[in-house]
């Protein structure tokens, strides 16, 4: 399929690595032009550029904080003046402390509202502003099924991404007359560097269980999902909340 996706223009946050990373690798085998926003992962963030850049395509490391919103700003006109123009926002930044609610406090959760929700407010924002001018563009969050069914041990992580669906979904009300989509994609557990291999080696029998295709998600998942929601297929497809999620829920 034709994804008309050449020279387009993209940031996907927190994309030096993990699910970031395929995102960010998936665009540009289609030709798209990807700044990979990092915070702290620079040497991950310069090695997937050097990478992109190595198979014939074209990135740069972007450098910022998405919970600060002038930091968001100034990386989000860098890009604009660096290439022009701006076509597709991927929200997939995200934090997540594993703790029950009744043992959190109120300084547990402000860096997971902050980046999960925030993060997707500022980077929203900013780049709404240039896909408006230029009567086009597609912004796809990342979230957790978690926001959409609950789940125990990350109810504040869960919690800000649920806000980041009614964003999404407010969004592509506002925005569809520009011709900007807005959709949100939610994912099951996906083994990352962020997993702890030896929870998940002594656990995975009992966690495989609870998903009908019997094996828990990879970054490679789910950039597919991501790839065709910003592609020219999908131009009728905005406000939705798509789960990749091998079965995790159904709803």
């Amino acid at each position: 399929m034709e994804t008309g996706l050449k020279d387009k223009v993209a940031i996907v946050t927190g994309g030096a690595r993990d699910v970031g990373g395929e995102i960010a690798r998936g665009l540009a085998r289609e030709g798209v032009r990807v700044a990979v926003n990092y915070n702290s992962s620079q040497d991950e963030a310069k090695a997937l550029v050097d990478e992109i850049a190595a198979a014939g395509g074209t990135a740069r490391a972007v450098k910022a904080d998405i919970s600060d919103y002038g930091e968001v700003q100034a990386m989000t006109d860098g890009v604009v003046a660096a290439w022009g123009r701006l076509d597709i926002l991927v929200n997939n930044a995200g934090f997540v402390k594993y703790q029950r609610f009744v043992e959190s406090e109120p300084a547990d959760w402000k860096k997971q509202i902050d980046i999960c929700l925030y993060g997707a407010l500022n980077c929203s924002h900013a780049a709404a502003r240039h896909m408006v001018k230029q009567q086009s563009g597609r912004v796809i969050n990342i979230v957790g099924d978690s926001s959409r069914i609950g789940e125990a041990n990350i109810s504040i992580a869960a919690t800000a991404r649920g806000g980041t669906i009614a964003l999404g979904k407010s969004m592509a009300k506002e925005l569809g007359r520009y011709n900007v989509t807005v959709n949100t994609i939610a994912l099951g557990l996906i083994e990352t560097a962020h997993q702890d291999p030896e929870f998940l080696a002594k656990n995975m029998e009992r966690i495989v269980k609870a998903y009908p295709l019997r094996r828990i998600g990879k970054p490679n998942d789910v950039a597919p999902m991501v790839v065709f929601l910003a592609s020219a297929g999908a131009e009728w497809v905005t406000g939705q909340v798509i789960s990749v999620n091998g079965g995790f829920s159904m709803v």
